[in-house]
């Protein structure tokens, strides 16, 4: 199911359209956003052509092969990017964290699904209307190629972890990434959640279930983490940077 305007209309009992009551100005994930390069009456202009998207758990943002119409702003939440094999199987390409910006690809249909994982909040902008604003407003392109860059580089990430690591190896190295990830929206701890699941964590590892479940009591027996509801604890960051840089 594609959510946009229309979604929200026929879907009202699940999509919840509405605006900010504080606006983009006050928007919390403005700071490391594409638009923080955007003075207040640019975000003026900027909010004018913006919907507001609030999903459940559960619900699709947008899915593989449907028409890429807009792009979203992920304010709140994690969503999974998936995307279904020819023969039926399922890889995890991604998630995306407050401040990410989906649907930037030039494609005209989406080549991943984008599902909540919990409560997620979008700000979501027509393509065209975006396209317009960019070209008028070179700092904002610039921005934009700044966050492309950035989306690269978990790309190649990823591919290094699904390359000749050791399943252990790949999951130091993811729970520091999503550390790091947090650290950039301001989430520093040392307890990292873990909003998605261990299936979706093997999905996007390329490992199985029971290989992720086994790792991770492994680093807890070592005393390098600490499973706690939600997520887990980082107790020796420095080990895990070692396995990670193996």
């Amino acid at each position: 199911m594609l959510v946009d305007t229309g979604a929200c209309e026929r879907n009202a009992h699940v999509c919840h359209h509405r605006r900010s009551d504080n606006g983009c100005g006050d928007c919390k994930v403005r700071p490391i956003s594409v638009c923080s390069v955007l003075s207040l009456v640019e975000l003026e202009q900027l909010e004018g052509l913006s919907q507001h998207l609030t999903l459940d758990k559960g619900q699709t943002l947008f899915g593989q092969d449907e028409p890429a119409s807009a792009v979203f702003n992920v304010i709140e939440g994690c969503l999974r990017l998936t995307r279904l094999l020819p023969d039926g199987r399922r890889q995890v390409m991604g998630f995306a964290l407050p401040g990410d910006f989906l649907g930037l690809a030039l494609q005209e249909r989406h080549s991943v699904s984008a599902e909540a994982l919990g409560q997620v909040k979008t700000c979501r902008f027509g393509r065209e209307d975006f396209a317009a604003i960019t070209e008028a407003k070179p700092h904002l392109l610039k921005s934009l190629h700044a966050r492309v860059r950035y989306e690269l580089t978990l790309a190649q990430d990823q591919m290094l972890l699904l390359g000749r690591r050791t399943a252990e190896e790949k999951v130091a190295s993811f729970l520091l990434s999503l550390r790091d990830r947090f650290a950039r929206i301001g989430h520093n701890s040392v307890t990292v959640e873990l909003p998605m699941g261990r299936q979706d964590m093997a999905d996007y590892l390329g490992l199985t279930i029971e290989t992720v479940s086994r790792m991770l009591s492994r680093l807890d027996r070592a005393h390098s983490i600490l499973l706690v509801p939600g997520g887990v604890r980082l107790l020796d960051a420095a080990r895990l940077e070692r396995l990670a840089a193996s």
